[in-house]
């Protein structure tokens, strides 16, 4: 009865169970994998976004399968004020990334073909490639003291087969926090020309570079770009505002490329029709509060990024990556735990919650993934017990 794009094996996990008991007891917990920004104490300027999303003229219905002019000139001037001039022709809205990257596989793929995507990486991703009837086929993102993160293009390059459509890049990394950088980017751009592949590049957390981090390493793929380039990127992260359900899609490359396929999007978009008309109408006086609200991120992702520092730097048995940007660290540690034992111990033993390094496909045991954005205060207690308990077996 059942379409077989959902038939996969999802028992009930020892995890899951653990923290619903803990839920369903009250019990305070310090959730450490907590990425609603809505739910961490940001100071949000209420008025004005609820003034934004009042606006009369969203009462009447005007249909544009790329979305509404005044919308896609505000998201334009905002690439504009990163020195990227892009024509509103180039922009297409959505309701979410993830429904994007829904379009962008209809458009580009047939069921059975391949799309490349990060490993570590955010899990969504096979899940809504699987969706479509696609294969989720993993490259390689490497570490290594030298050079940080890497992706091995060679091995990229080797896992291209005659059905593979697409490679997706998120830049910078969930959960490595590592952007791409303009040498890999021209090289995944020669790789796509060449190959004739379409490049689609996440960068929904672009905004939040770590305080060091170069800011050439930071630049959109969409500059320069030659092979089909798609850029993904929303008010989910960039205003913290995931509930108002506006992302967007930008079409770049090689003249001849985006002209052939900017009219089947727009048609691919007509059916749908998403983008809410509300968060339409205030697209531009909700940009105009950005930096209002991610001063208050990127305060608060520095903060706990300098306290997960001090406590790493005290204990013996782990070790902080270091982050370029993004809301997630990485954590790898040396103790007598495995990655599900360490999870559930701590959990059961000091309420404190983090993810497990397989959530994101690492390729070995031995990490933890804390989100960044949680009060302080709760940060800092589940980290010192997320410390006392490797310290305790290392």
């Amino acid at each position: 009865m059942y379409s077989k794009r959902l038939d996969w094996a999802s028992p009930t996990n020892a995890l899951g169970c653990l923290l619903a008991r803990k839920r369903t007891g009250g019990e305070p917990l310090h959730d450490l994998t907590q990425s609603n920004p809505t739910r961490v104490g940001l100071d949000y300027p209420d008025p004005a976004i609820l003034t934004a999303l009042a606006s009369p003229a969203a009462m009447a219905y005007d249909p544009n399968p790329r979305g509404l002019l005044q919308a896609r000139q505000a998201i334009a001037a905002y690439y504009a004020d990163q020195d990227l001039h892009l024509s509103t022709e180039a922009l297409f809205l959505t309701a979410s990334t993830s429904e994007a990257y829904a379009m962008l596989f209809k458009l580009l793929a047939d069921p059975g073909d391949e799309i490349l995507i990060p490993r570590p990486g955010y899990p969504l991703l096979g899940y809504l490639a699987r969706f479509e009837g696609l294969r989720a086929i993993a490259y390689p993102c490497r570490w290594d003291k030298v050079r940080g993160w890497s992706i091995d293009l060679d091995v990229l390059e080797a896992l291209i087969t005659p059905r593979t459509r697409a490679v997706i890049v998120v830049s910078p990394n969930n959960p490595t926090g590592a952007y791409v950088g303009p040498d890999t980017l021209a090289a995944l751009d020669r790789i796509g020309h060449a190959r004739n592949l379409a490049l689609i590049v996440d960068e929904v957390f672009a905004d939040y570079p770590a305080p060091d981090t170069p800011p050439f390493l930071t630049c959109s793929a969409l500059a320069g770009a030659t092979a089909l380039t798609f850029v993904l990127n929303g008010f989910s992260k960039m205003l913290a505002l995931p509930q108002v359900k506006l992302a967007w899609i930008a079409v770049g490359g090689a003249p001849p490329l985006v002209r052939n396929a900017q009219p089947r999007l727009e048609m691919l978009l007509d059916f749908y029709l998403s983008a809410g008309t509300p968060v339409q109408h205030a697209a531009a006086p909700l940009l105009a509060l950005r930096h209002r609200i991610q001063d208050q991120v990127r305060a608060r992702l520095a903060a706990n990024s300098r306290l997960l520092q001090q406590r790493v730097a005290q204990a013996s048995h782990c070790r902080l990556l270091p982050r370029q940007g993004g809301w997630y660290a990485v954590v790898a540690i040396t103790d007598a735990f495995g990655d599900e034992e360490r999870v559930l111990t701590l959990l059961e033993r000091y309420n404190t919650l983090v993810h497990p390094g397989f959530f994101y496909d690492f390729n070995r045991e031995g990490y933890v993934i804390l989100s960044l954005l949680p009060p302080p205060d709760s940060f800092g207690a589940g980290v010192d017990l997320l410390m006392r308990l490797g310290s305790a077996t290392a």
